[in-house]
């Protein structure tokens, strides 16, 4: 589902790319600043980049602008929207307050399956760390885990928060220094998997809490050495 190639490597298929992989794949490209908020780009030069289908494309870019990922006007050519600080901070105390909720629902009623698809995602994103910046693998693993909680309301509106956390870290001063998120996922699934919400919430607030001190205390930056969401 997850696709990681850059778009130098990227080769027409004999087949139309899924949307779930063009999505990545182009989500991926804004997030690595290969796509920035200074790029003119249109639906005809992205068909071109990804090799893919300009109505994919089109199908893409809306789904984007209804994540407030990029913005679409009307006679104008998208662009890849640019957050603020009062912006970036009502984001996460939103996602705060939503996110503790669905992980304690998720350790009520958490599944053998989702739990080992879980594991195989953490896989994904450490080999994927090791490569480079994971920011959009690592915000799946907060989408998958909300999905888990068996609240469709609420994991929808996380749907609509955390691709802006992830493009708040790429577009912002986001330093990682020797924090390892997919280390802090296993544990916050490792919590899950043996129903302490306790421990869970816990693991889950103090990603956020350094989330919020690095988002909240950075500026804008072109610098590839980011921490993923």
């Amino acid at each position: 589902m997850n696709s990681f190639a850059s778009a130098q490597t990227l080769t027409a298929l004999p087949f139309p790319r899924r949307a779930d992989d063009l999505y990545s794949q182009i989500f991926d490209a804004i997030l690595e600043l290969r796509i920035d908020t200074a790029s003119r780009f249109t639906e005809e030069s992205l068909a071109q980049m990804f090799s893919a289908r300009r109505s994919d494309v089109r199908g893409v870019l809306t789904r984007l602008s209804h994540q407030q990922i990029i913005v679409l006007r009307t006679n104008h050519r998208p662009r890849v929207a640019s957050l603020d600080h009062e912006q970036t901070r009502q984001m996460l105390h939103a996602r705060r307050l939503t996110e503790i909720t669905l992980v304690r629902l998720a350790c009520q009623q958490s599944r053998p399956q989702d739990l080992k698809s879980l594991r195989a995602l953490i896989d994904s994103e450490r080999h994927c760390t090791a490569r480079g910046p994971a920011i959009r693998l690592s915000g799946e693993f907060h989408l998958r885990l909300a999905e888990m909680a068996g609240n469709a309301p609420l994991a929808h509106f996380l749907c609509s928060l955390v691709p802006l956390t992830s493009l708040a870290i790429a577009q912002f001063d986001a330093q990682a220094q020797d924090y390892c998120v997919w280390q802090v996922h296993l544990g916050i699934l490792e919590a899950v998997e043996r129903r302490d919400a306790v421990t869970a919430v816990e693991l889950l607030s103090r990603h956020l809490d350094y989330l919020e001190g690095m988002l909240l205390n950075a500026g804008p930056t072109l610098s590839q050495s980011r921490v993923a969401g």
